[in-house]
């Protein structure tokens, strides 16, 4: 399986890089691919840029890696309640490109914060649109309290509980 992953965030010290990351190298047998968006930075979307620029290169080049692959990770950085803006910008251009910007891929769907709800928020955003967009949404686990839970030395979970609904949850993708 052809397994594509990335954590909805530009930092370049993203928890839910670290999350995305740990949990795509549990997939049993998978090729895996973890892309940055800070490769895909694009100029803020608007109507009047796209009539501009067309359908930007990169917006295209992020379509045609979820097109190749067989499923997806996502791990969802939460800022002030929704989505990071380098996410939310990435998928407004390609939605404009392609409105199933998912293509029908089984997905699983993560986040991740250092407070005690994870992320749910923008977790619950982007599993309630995912089938609008083509997403044939598998799972979703919010993880609270990463820097708890996460032991950054070895870059994998250490609370077992939680560990065990990530296996879970990635044993959809098969």
């Amino acid at each position: 399986m052809k397994l594509l992953a990335f954590a909805a965030s530009s930092s370049k010290k993203s928890i839910n890089k670290q999350l995305v990351r740990y949990a795509a190298s549990l997939v049993a047998n998978a090729d895996v691919e973890v892309l940055d968006l800070n490769d895909y930075e694009l100029p803020l979307f608007s109507v009047d840029k796209e009539a501009e620029l067309g359908k930007p290169a990169l917006a295209l080049a992020f379509l045609e890696k979820i097109a190749t692959c067989d499923a997806l990770v996502i791990s969802f950085a939460e800022h002030n309640g929704s989505y990071s803006a380098a996410y939310k910008n990435l998928f407004d251009w390609c939605s404009r490109a392609n409105a199933k910007v998912f293509q029908g891929k089984p997905i699983v769907m993560l986040s991740t914060s250092p407070g005690a709800r994870g992320g749910a928020s923008v977790l619950a955003s982007a599993t309630t649109s995912a089938p609008f967009f083509g997403g044939q949404l598998k799972a979703s686990l919010s993880f609270p309290l990463f820097h708890e839970n996460f032991d950054m030395e070895k870059q994998e979970l250490k609370n077992e509980e939680m560990k065990e609904k990530l296996l879970a949850a990635l044993a959809s993708l098969s």
